[in-house]
């Protein structure tokens, strides 16, 4: 008989997110690859309701959107294998013979919550640590957080890399809003983990060139970072930095096909995936080596060791010609870039999926 798997992508609510764009690989991977009379189990993917049939007819499909499921008044239907892709859903197994596989990217609340939210936190990721039978880490580096702060009771962590789907093929569509070259290219929800205010400075000394910083804001309570950000921007009169809201996914590849370098200079990372995304367009990339980055950029990112604007833009300038004058060294990105793609993910979890 056939296990029953249910692929968590409740996350798909936020898309324009970083977990909500994962959930949106998911699926549009198995959309294009699972057949259910090859693969031992059936899959159910568990996702808002408008996204019923978005992903083929291989698949089933179950609303995460039911409010009496949410608040836990209607129960879930019981599946073999339940695969939480992420640490931060609301969602998990009620039968204690569901095999629990729970994905761990990042313990970031340890360093940027209060100390009251910090343990509500930990509670609950430790409670389902300790509910989970498989506990998987995007990252070496999340891998030691994890040992080092929550009690696996013995649990062996394992490492399989976060996908990064190859999008250097897809369609690529100019932004409406106006393009000065040359110009540098960021993206991410406009938080302080992000770290993007420390790149105003530096772009004060570079006016030859442009910034755009590209992402959805943060919840309410932390729009203060992004209005900061505009202020200073004002104030300042720093005319080479333009903060916009989120780009379409056509328009995110132009701007990776286009721009000089992508610039990533965050503080709170468990893996890094538009780190990736730039290196698949043969993009210099210069970033922070803070948390996972320094794992994950390897040995094609340029690292900045502090946030001195003046020994940013010399990291630049003294990388930057050279790394276009260097096919060799592009074509070693790009190849780098081919470690996290989807058929080398999916394998290591259908391997799981089959052995648990």
């Amino acid at each position: 008989m056939k296990k029953r798997l249910l692929v968590d992508l409740s996350s798909l609510k936020n898309i324009y997110s970083g977990l909500g764009q994962i959930a949106l690989s998911y699926g549009n991977y198995f959309k294009e690859n699972y057949k259910s009379e090859i693969f031992p189990y059936d899959i159910t993917l568990l996702l808002p309701r408008k996204y019923f049939g978005e992903f083929g007819n291989e698949v089933n499909y179950l609303s995460s959107s039911n409010f009496l499921r949410k608040n836990k008044l209607f129960p879930f239907p019981k599946y073999d294998i339940w695969h939480s892709i992420h640490q931060l859903s609301r969602y998990r197994p009620i039968y204690k013979d569901t095999k629990y596989i729970l994905t761990i990217h990042d313990l970031n609340f340890l360093y940027e919550k209060t100390a009251n939210s910090r343990q509500k936190r930990f509670i609950k990721i430790q409670n389902k640590v300790d509910r989970a039978n498989e506990i998987v880490c995007i990252s070496h580096f999340t891998k030691k957080e994890v040992e080092k702060n929550l009690s696996l009771k013995g649990k062996e962590c394992k490492v399989i890399y976060n996908r990064v789907p190859l999008i250097k093929n897809d369609m690529a569509v100019k932004p409406t809003f106006e393009i000065n070259e040359p110009f540098f290219f960021t993206l991410g929800v406009i938080n302080p983990k992000k770290n993007f205010h420390v790149l105003l400075d530096m772009m004060k000394l570079m006016p030859d060139r442009h910034l755009y910083i590209t992402g959805i804001q943060a919840d309410i309570k932390q729009n203060s970072y992004a209005n900061l950000i505009k202020h200073r921007i004002k104030q300042e009169n720093i005319q080479n930095v333009t903060l916009r809201g989120p780009v379409t996914h056509e328009e995110k590849v132009w701007m990776y096909q286009n721009c000089q370098a992508f610039l990533f200079p965050s503080l709170l990372e468990g893996f890094g995936l538009p780190v990736i995304e730039a290196m698949q367009f043969g993009k210099p990339v210069f970033t922070s080596v803070e948390t996972s980055l320094k794992e994950i950029g390897g040995e094609f990112a340029y690292f900045w060791k502090n946030f001195n604007p003046i020994e940013m833009k010399k990291l630049i300038e003294d990388n930057l010609n050279k790394f276009y004058q260097n096919n060799t060294l592009i074509e070693k990105e790009k190849e780098y870039a081919q470690i996290f793609s989807c058929e080398q993910h999916f394998n290591e979890y259908d391997k799981l999926y089959r052995a648990v």
